[in-house]
């Protein structure tokens, strides 16, 4: 299965799905927005993954790559694609499809619970979750109106949409399964100042007290990305 990611900034790298990817032998390339590189066409990949970043999803005037990343984006969905958004790459799929992103009423950075519905443990993909989830979060705006077609998963106390799925290949998360020990130093290092406790923010070091929960996450992204692989290159498609 080739993959391509979007990567928006040196920090945000896709962490471990990329051991997943080289435990797969699943050939990789990606564009790196801060060195300026080439979108792909969509024949060119089969599974589309679109990283964070610290922009907002309407700042096309300060990033003007924003919507090129767009029209790619719904390109890929067009074109029956695998379509997998975190964090800020959720909040793109969801503005490129038809949705609304708007600032969520309070930031969320931290280890906090997401709750699955009933959608997502109908769906495969997502059915091995636990219902209550601890992952990793780090965003201050959300998509606060769903694509047309799109379903809920999950929500949290701290923003009630935080994750969909649109037919049943092109997935949003708004928070980070794919996190390593490695990227969380990386975020407290150089984004530490953020870090103002309260009701949904917690201090550098309980983002950091915690390795058993990025290494929960990376398990379950592993899960999902068998699945998502599966239902790709299969072809089948699930109502």
């Amino acid at each position: 299965m080739r993959i391509h990611y979007l990567q928006h900034i040196a920090l945000e790298h896709p962490g471990s799905i990329l051991d997943w990817a080289g435990s797969k032998g699943h050939p990789l390339s990606c564009t790196r927005f801060y060195l300026e590189e080439e979108l792909p066409a969509p024949e060119d990949f089969d599974l589309l993954v679109i990283m964070g970043g610290p922009m907002n999803i309407y700042e096309e005037d300060r990033y003007p790559w924003l919507a090129a990343e767009k029209k790619l984006i719904r390109a890929a969905a067009e074109a029956g694609k695998g379509v997998l958004g975190i964090c800020l790459g959720s909040q793109l799929i969801a503005d490129a499809l038809g949705g609304e992103v708007t600032a969520n009423p309070l930031p969320e950075i931290g280890w906090f619970p997401v709750f699955w519905n009933e959608a997502a443990a109908a769906d495969p993909l997502f059915a091995g979750f636990p219902r209550e989830s601890v992952v990793f979060h780090w965003h201050y705006d959300t998509f606060s109106t769903l694509p047309p077609q799109a379903r809920l998963l999950a929500e949290s106390a701290g923003c009630p949409r935080q994750a969909y799925v649109v037919g049943d290949r092109v997935v949003g998360f708004q928070f980070h399964l794919e996190n390593t020990e490695e990227l969380l130093r990386g975020y407290v290092e150089e984004c530490g100042g953020e870090l103002v406790k309260s009701d949904f923010v917690q201090t550098s070091e309980e983002l950091l007290a915690h390795p058993e929960y990025a290494a929960q996450c990376n398990g379950w992204m592993v899960q999902f990305l068998d699945r998502l692989e599966e239902r790709i290159m299969g072809g089948g498609r699930e109502s």
